[in-house]
């Protein structure tokens, strides 16, 4: 059923509105048992506490793009059109949030964001009151708590992954939640589905020599990363512009091994093997499927 993405500053609220979203979605569907579509539905809060992860993960790049996959893995397991799944976390980074829109989309069910609008010098004052606290695990060191707030990127409603987007302030005391019941669930008793794109819509192979080009391409694409590597040793980071290709690729903080590229294109080549897009794009998709990957 409906993803819920919360996102907003460090030390902002985020898990209390979290807890009270949860809070109404159980009550909520406890009060439905007449209507088995929703008597049916459970409701999953996931965030660093569930997890078990610490505030230190925001202190090296690696740590915390192993939270991120982490927490990413965590939502895909128990997001179904049968589960609510509040995604509670600080979700700063767009392209994290589409990735996480289109595992929603692909399930045909609705997705959200929830931005807490907690101010940065506020938050600021909850997070230096949680350090000072030695009873409370939930502040975040001050370098780290300065770079996040550089880092976020403020969710746009005009973009199709951050829409609908509901925003709760700090003198709110819910969060709009009859607004996001009725755009993630409905109230006219029909399951709300999203239907994909019909330019999304995966159409079976026809062209000639498709399944040579796929395997061709990708390997091509791949020997350029190991290139760019060998060339940029102990660097990290970079982008690889590819020929035909507007985007570039946006290489990872830590180098990816051979063995991850090949992992990455063998699951590509297995989405696509049976379904096609023209020849002309497999460069275009792949250099896209990277660039998520390597965000988790």
């Amino acid at each position: 059923m409906p993803l819920v993405l919360i996102s907003g500053f460090p030390s902002a609220g985020k898990t209390t509105r979290a807890l009270q979203l949860k809070e109404y979605f159980e009550t909520r569907i406890a009060s439905s048992s007449a209507d088995a579509r929703v008597a049916r539905l459970k409701v999953h809060l996931i965030n660093d506490q569930t997890l078990g992860v610490a505030r230190s993960v925001y202190h090296t790049a690696k740590a915390e793009k192993d939270a991120r996959a982490e927490e990413y893995s965590a939502v895909k397991r128990v997001l179904s059109r049968d589960d609510i799944v509040i995604a509670d976390g600080m979700n700063y980074i767009k392209g994290f949030r589409y990735q996480l829109y289109c595992e929603a989309k692909a399930l045909q069910t609705p997705s959200c964001v929830l931005h807490i609008g907690t101010p940065a010098e506020r938050c600021r004052e909850n997070n230096k009151k949680l350090l000072a606290d030695k009873d409370v695990d939930g502040g975040y060191e001050e370098d780290d708590f300065e770079n996040l707030i550089f880092r976020y990127e403020e969710p746009n409603g005009m973009t199709r992954w951050d829409s609908p987007l509901f925003i709760v302030v700090e003198e709110d005391e819910t969060p709009p939640n009859e607004q996001i019941w009725d755009a993630l669930i409905g109230s006219d008793g029909k399951m709300k589905l999203v239907k994909p794109n019909l330019a999304t819509v995966l159409k079976p192979a026809t062209e000639q020599n498709y399944l040579y080009e796929l395997d061709k391409t990708t390997s091509d694409i791949l020997a350029q990363i190991m290139t760019y590597q060998k060339d940029h040793a102990g660097e990290g980071g970079g982008e690889i512009a590819v020929q035909e290709v507007a985007k570039a690729i946006e290489l990872p903080a830590t180098p990816m091994t051979l063995p991850q590229l090949q992992r990455i294109r063998r699951q590509f080549i297995t989405m696509n093997r049976q379904h096609s897009f023209s020849k002309a794009r497999i460069k275009e998709v792949f250099v896209d499927y990277l660039n998520a990957e390597f965000l988790q």
